[in-house]
C-alpha cells in the first residue's frame, strides 16, 4: 500500500488536534499547520509519534497577505487537504474594525482558495485526492452577532460546491463538514450557564466533541464515500436555530 499524504491546517486546535490523531491513526503521514501555539503543535507531534508515520510541522500566519505561501512551497507529495483554519468574531457588525473584517475575510476565504489554488495541481497530477473543509452551522443558516463569520463559512460552502463539479473529472472529491456547537476553545467566550442553555437548545442536548468531527472527515476520506463530492455534512445534533 502506497503511503498517503495529508495537510491539516490549524492542527492545534481542538477540531484539528482530533482530526490529527484520526488520521494518524489510520496511516496518513501529515503535514501540520499552525500560527501561534508552538507548544500546542509539538505536544501533538509528540503524541503521534506512537501511529509511526511522518510529520512535518509548518508554521503560517494565513490572516496575513501571502500567508498560504509557506505552505505551498513546503508540501511535495500530496493526497489530501483538510482546511480548517479559522476564528471567529463574537459581537455586532458596527463594532467589528475594518482590519478586524479583512483578516477574518483573509483567513477564512482568500487564504484557503489561494492555498488550494497552489495545492491543486499536486492532485491533478495523480487523479486522484479529497479536499476538505471544515465550516460552521452558521455558514448554512446565519447568526446574529456572527454576521461576517457566517458571510464567510457561507463563501467556504459554496467553494466546495463550485470546486467540486470543476475538479470531479480529475478524480478529486471535494466536500465540507458543517459543525454545530462542539466543545473547543472557540467557545470560551461563553461562561458555564450560557453553555448549559446552548446545550439544551440541541436535540441530543450535548455539544459534539472534536472527535465527532473527526469521525466525519475520515467518512468523507474513506472510499465508503467515493461517490460523494460537492456535499456539506452537518455534524450538528440535530441543531438549528434557522
Amino acid at each position: 500500500m502506497s503511503e498517503k499524504f495529508a495537510l491539516i491546517t490549524g492542527a492545534s486546535g481542538g477540531i484539528g488536534r482530533a482530526i490529527a490523531r484520526r488520521m494518524a491513526s489510520e496511516g496518513w503521514n501529515l503535514y501540520l499547520h499552525y500560527h501561534q501555539n508552538e507548544a500546542g503543535i509539538h505536544a501533538l507531534a509528540k503524541e503521534l509519534e506512537q501511529y509511526s508515520v511522518k510529520i512535518e510541522l509548518i508554521q503560517a500566519d494565513l490572516g496575513s497577505q501571502d500567508g498560504h505561501l509557506p505552505i505551498v512551497k513546503r508540501i511535495s507529495d500530496l493526497d489530501a487537504v483538510i482546511l480548517n483554519s479559522g476564528d471567529s468574531y463574537f459581537g455586532l457588525v458596527t463594532d467589528m474594525s475594518d482590519e478586524e473584517a479583512r483578516r477574518m475575510i483573509t483567513l477564512h476565504v482568500t487564504a484557503p482558495f489561494l492555498l488550494t489554488k497552489g495545492l491543486l495541481g499536486r492532485l491533478i497530477q495523480k487523479r486522484s485526492g479529497n479536499i476538505i473543509a471544515v465550516t460552521s452551522i452558521w455558514g448554512e443558516i446565519g447568526a446574529s452577532c456572527e454576521v461576517l463569520y457566517s458571510m464567510v463559512k457561507g463563501g467556504q460552502n459554496t467553494f466546495v460546491k463550485a470546486l467540486a463539479k470543476e475538479v470531479a473529472p480529475s478524480g478529486i472529491r471535494v466536500n465540507a463538514v458543517s459543525p454545530g456547537a462542539i466543545s473547543t476553545p472557540m467557545l470560551a467566550h461563553f461562561d458555564e450557564d450560557e453553555l448549559s442553555g446552548l446545550a439544551e437548545e440541541i436535540p441530543m442536548g450535548r455539544l459534539g466533541r472534536p472527535e465527532e468531527v473527526a469521525g466525519a472527515v475520515s467518512f468523507l476520506l474513506s472510499e465508503d464515500a467515493a461517490y460523494m463530492t460537492g456535499q456539506v455534512l452537518s455534524v450538528n445534533g440535530g441543531w438549528s436555530t434557522a
